[in-house]
């Protein structure tokens, strides 16, 4: 009898691989559809359980949201920890960082989960923001005190940038290149937003008052 029970509840064998499931089911549901096209309904099918089981564990459609769009500890500390290096090198290094992110699937669908859905929801959009400040700008404030709030979202919006073009738009030949050609390309821009003059000579003067 048990046995049936479990089949007509879709539970799965336990409860640390069925929240696991759901989490996973989750963060592709988010990824591909935004906060406001995923349903619990879709995620629970996603998921292979029953929309009440997902309830169950998370109570609401916020609550999971919040909880699967979380960064991984490791990219957050992987982030603070490029002000340990070489300033000469951190643009690089960040950048191996992001490509990374972007190219590991699991990562890759909470930053596609944010952005799809930070237009529209405001916990996503607060999500984005606090990448921005805090794990960014953790980073930047550590390798300068120039702008630092300026450097951190002018970075931000490069890896929002290039998660839309490469990954949702999938504008070619970005979309194709091979991760490390990627790395490449935006190493440099990484390194001027972080380290290099923010303002061209001739700004940077006139805005300088008289003495």
């Amino acid at each position: 009898m048990s046995s049936d029970l479990s089949k007509r509840s879709g539970r799965r064998p336990g409860p640390t691989t069925t929240r696991a499931a759901i989490a996973e089911a989750a963060r592709r549901q988010f990824a591909e559809l935004g906060y406001d096209r995923a349903t619990m309904r879709g995620i629970a099918s996603d998921a292979g359980v029953d929309a009440a089981l997902v309830v169950r564990f998370h109570g609401s459609k916020d609550a999971l949201f919040r909880e699967v769009m979380a960064l991984p500890p490791a990219v957050a500390d992987g982030i603070a920890a490029l002000a340990d290096g070489p300033t000469s090198t951190v643009g690089r290094r960040l950048a191996e960082v992001i490509v990374g992110m972007l190219e590991d699937p699991r990562s890759r669908s909470i930053v596609l989960g944010r952005i799809r859905s930070a237009s529209s929801h405001p916990d996503a959009a607060a999500l984005v923001r606090e990448t921005v400040t805090q794990d960014l700008g953790r980073l930047v404030a550590a390798v300068t005190d120039d702008e630092p709030e300026n450097r951190a979202v002018l970075v931000g919006s490069q890896v929002v940038g290039l998660a839309l073009a490469r990954h949702v738009v999938r504008v070619e030949p970005l979309a194709s290149l091979p991760a490390a050609d990627v790395v490449d390309y935006i190493a440099p821009v990484f390194q001027h937003y972080l380290v290099g003059p923010l303002r061209s000579a001739s700004v940077a003067s006139s805005a300088t008052p008289p003495k």
